[in-house]
């Protein structure tokens, strides 16, 4: 869909906190409250955009993850949708490359991942994986940074979660109906959840729609120190994602551009900077899924 600047200005005031009120996006915008409330649910019906909670993987056990880079004997499109089917696998795409799938898997330990990643191994069709273990995830557009200060969570503060995973818009009344407190109760509680870093509400927008169709994944293989070839990566604009791992290489990433154009200017200074050794590159076909607003189960 078409977007106009008062529609990115929607969607940019939604990324930054999914559950601002109608009036405030409405003094963001320059519309009424009724014009601005439209817009909003326009955007949503379209499929562009999502506001959901992301909870803090923490809270989830989910405290480990991998990226995985696959071959295929035959057609990728449906090995990546059984790959998207595994509730451990947040993130999938059928990409241009040495391989023919990129999945991100999050799990419950190490012992979990290694179960998922065996499941990915036994799939129909795959010929191979190539894992890269995430040891840290440096800038991540839905990852909370640092620990939650709250950490004293009951079954309500469960069920409020889950409500807000499924819709990050949902109102207090509605959503105190659901967990069975009063409205003001519920409002409390939410803040205290929000306010403690368990959980954020944020927009999912895909990036087409901002005007930044192209996804480029990377893998850096490095010569000189891991912490300052990071530092350098993370004040490329372009840099959406970056996560330090172990494997066949050091860093891990993703480029979100405008061209294919971008994509190379970003590509060719990383190879420039000092300490990167060597960059191995895949373009993002097909979104298959990405859904880092759901918890996933154990292996």
């Amino acid at each position: 869909m078409d977007l106009d600047h008062i529609d990115l200005t929607v969607v940019r005031a939604l990324q930054g906190d999914g559950r601002l009120t109608y009036e405030t996006l409405a003094q963001h915008a320059g519309l009424s409250r009724p014009a601005t409330r439209a817009r909003v649910q326009r955007l949503l019906d379209s499929g562009a955009v999502r506001v959901v909670a992301v909870v803090h993987p923490a809270v989830r056990g989910l405290t480990t993850s991998a990226h995985l880079s696959i071959d295929v004997s035959g057609e990728a499109r449906p090995v990546a949708r059984a790959i998207a089917a595994m509730p451990q696998a947040p993130f999938v795409t059928v990409t241009a490359g040495q391989r023919s799938i990129m999945a991100e898997l999050r799990t419950e330990g190490l012992r979990e991942l290694d179960r998922a990643i065996e499941r990915v191994r036994a799939l129909p069709g795959v010929s191979a994986v190539d894992p890269l273990i995430s040891m840290r995830h440096l800038k991540d557009p839905y990852l909370l940074a640092g620990e939650p200060t709250v950490t004293d969570l009951d079954d309500t503060d469960l069920l409020i979660l889950d409500e807000l995973e499924r819709d990050g818009r949902l109102p207090f009344a509605e959503l105190a109906d659901r967990v069975g407190l009063s409205a003001g109760a519920t409002r409390a509680r939410t803040l205290r959840l929000l306010d403690g870093g368990v959980v954020k509400v944020l927009a999912l927008v895909r990036p087409e729609v901002l005007g930044l169709g192209y996804l480029c994944g990377f893998a850096v293989r490095l010569s000189g120190e891991r912490d300052k070839v990071a530092e350098t990566l993370l004040g490329f604009e372009r840099i959406t994602f970056l996560s330090a791992c172990v494997g066949r290489a050091e860093l891990v990433g993703t480029i979100t551009a405008e061209s294919l154009v971008a994509i190379q200017a970003t590509l060719d200074t990383m190879r420039a900077c000092d300490g990167v050794r060597g960059v191995e590159s895949w373009v993002h076909l097909e979104l298959i899924k990405e859904r880092y607003d759901l918890g996933a189960p154990a292996a």
